[in-house]
């Protein structure tokens, strides 16, 4: 993983170190506390396959259909947190409307190819919980543009997806995952081809449909209101 500037700012004074230490024995973190899981993959912008980059996703289920995870730039305690994914089960993404679809991304091939994996727990628990990311859906996020050597959050959010087949992610960046790791992606490739995606096959309009796709802000003008509208377009 290539060295990124550190984010800009003076370091932490001690003062606030000490003024968050005690703030945290009087306060409760109920949504932090039920992230339950570190899963690490790989994303790509949408409209750009060529930036490219390693995703820790910190995880807690919303419930049996859905997870939340904040996304981070590595698992290190200084890590910065760069985006979200949400997580839905194939029958939730099933109900989206067509041009919401376009947006999710599928997580068979990433699954199963080895890339996309729960760093230190026993392969066999590994693949426990697996078996049902394999089957899901994933919308990501991306609001730190780290690839780009950004020291701040920069511009507006992105949209990334997945690894959807061989050859997307360049052999380096899987090289120094496998070594920092200690995994190979071909054996968990192996011990995972038994598993199965969306019980309807992969929709055709996942995945931004193939096609590409890229969030951009436009001004609108309009009898009801004049405003800066966020909106996407592939």
């Amino acid at each position: 993983m290539e060295s990124q500037p550190k984010t800009a700012g003076e370091p932490t004074h001690t003062g606030t170190a000490v003024l968050e230490t005690v703030t945290a024995t009087m306060q409760g973190f109920a949504p932090i506390n039920s992230i339950h899981q570190h899963l690490c993959a790989f994303h790509f912008y949408a409209h750009d396959m060529t930036r490219q980059v390693e995703a820790h996703h910190f995880c807690g289920h919303q419930n049996e259909e859905m997870r939340q995870c904040l996304l981070y730039d590595s698992p290190a305690a200084d890590a910065r947190l760069v985006g979200v994914e949400y997580i839905i089960s194939e029958n939730l993404f099933l109900t989206l409307p067509d041009d919401e679809k376009k947006l999710w991304h599928s997580h068979e091939f990433e699954v199963k190819s080895g890339m996309l994996f729960i760093p230190g727990v026993p392969g066999p628990i590994e693949r426990m919980d697996l078996e049902k990311v394999c089957k899901t859906y994933g919308k990501v996020f991306q609001f730190w543009q780290i690839d780009q050597g950004d020291n701040l959050p920069l511009g507006i959010p992105n949209i990334l997806m997945a690894v959807t087949r061989d050859g997307q992610i360049y052999d380096h960046n899987i090289k120094d995952v496998e070594e920092r790791f200690g995994v190979s992606f071909e054996k968990q490739r192996e011990s995972r081809g038994y598993m199965s995606g969306p019980d309807h096959g992969i929709h055709p309009l996942a995945n931004g449909g193939g096609s590409g796709l890229k969030t951009e802000l436009r001004e609108t003008d309009s009898k009801l209101q004049s405003e800066a509208a966020s909106t996407y377009s592939i």
